[in-house]
């Protein structure tokens, strides 16, 4: 079976990491994508080969000096051929270099151009690099123990969630027939991914707040558990979880999610004392066959050699293949390319 995107045709002029990652996942669905690179090739070959093959699987390469008359003109004679062009850049550049659906329409009416950018193409030129994003948006205050610093996740998740966030709407974009501009920020899908917190704060006036071990706001318990060996993940959201676990832990009480919320302190004084009992790994074989969601924390490296099957051999390199499964379907992984190997 061929790849569900056979036969569409993306440009990418990617920089690092979020445009990169938006067309990497159409390309592992089988779209060919045509990675469009400047003199000295995008940035990110810089950090290191593991890096850029990480963004950079499944596509071609094309050397273009887009400053340049004769860039432009191939770009033009690209975009007659493509069903969309993505790219990732200040919103002054990619005006600059021509990369709006206004500039390239005399070459494609059906193009469909994808922004990306840091606060929208109208939304100025500040720099917008993921972690600054989520300071900006509330990510790193609502993050963290409460008498500790604002907290950053270990990876990149904005640009990481910006990224499927594009490939959606240039998908959606494709399937409706028309051409036309899409543009999408971190700013944006960032709040949009705070979702029932920025809720609460709007209706209600409830601002988030930090709760120790990362709890959840609304579920208890739901959160990080130290134990006699390692830390544990516990999230019983409904009473039926509780139920299973409180019959496994010998607690009573706290049937309600109602009253399990109200009585905070007390259900995560009862469950850390009784979680202190064994180790992560042993309440994890414990808990899992009854149903509830928990999990030992792992490191990556501990993650990735207990599922072998999410890792691709992509040429010279190990990779974590797509996590798309069509049925049918098994993507070719092919090695990043060299800079203009297609050109």
């Amino acid at each position: 079976m061929t790849g569900p995107l056979a036969g569409i045709r993306i440009l990418e002029v990617g920089v690092m990491l979020a445009g990169p990652y938006a067309t990497m996942q159409l390309a592992d669905l089988g779209a060919e994508v045509i990675k469009i690179e400047p003199p000295g090739g995008e940035i990110s070959r810089q950090v290191s080969d593991s890096y850029f093959a990480s963004l950079n699987r499944n596509k071609q390469s094309i050397c273009l000096d887009l400053n340049s008359e004769d860039g432009r003109k191939r770009l033009g004679e690209l975009v007659a051929n493509s069903h969309a062009l993505l790219v990732n850049m200040k919103p002054s550049v990619i005006r600059k270099l021509g990369l709006t659906y206004d500039a390239l329409r005399q070459y494609n009416e059906k193009i469909v151009c994808v922004a990306m950018t840091g606060f929208g193409l109208d939304g100025g030129d500040d720099p917008a690099f993921d972690y600054v994003i989520q300071a900006a948006t509330g990510v790193a205050a609502m993050t963290g123990d409460p008498d500790g610093p604002p907290t950053l996740p270990g990876y990149s998740s904005a640009d990481n969630s910006t990224g499927l966030a594009a490939a959606l709407g240039l998908l959606a974009m494709i399937v409706s027939g028309r051409g036309g501009q899409v543009d999408v920020s971190l700013q944006d899908v960032m709040l949009s991914q705070l979702n029932y917190h920025a809720s609460a704060y709007l209706n209600s006036g409830v601002e988030p707040r930090r709760h120790p071990h990362g709890a959840h706001s609304y579920y208890v318990p739901a959160q990080l558990f130290p134990t006699a060996d390692g830390y544990l993940a516990l999230f019983i959201t409904h009473d039926g979880f509780w139920k299973s676990f409180a019959a496994e832990a010998g607690i009573e009480g706290f049937a309600t999610m109602a009253e399990r919320a109200a009585r905070r302190e007390e259900v995560l004084a009862v469950v850390t004392e009784v979680l202190a009992g064994d180790t992560a790994a042993n309440w994890e074989s414990r808990l899992r066959p009854l149903g509830i969601p928990v999990a030992a924390v792992r490191t990556l490296p501990q993650a990735l050699d207990a599922t072998p099957e999410a890792v691709v051999t992509a040429g010279d390199f190990r990779l974590v293949g797509s996590p798309i499964r069509v049925s049918g379907y098994k993507p070719e992984y092919r090695p990043p390319p060299r800079l203009d190997e297609h050109g």
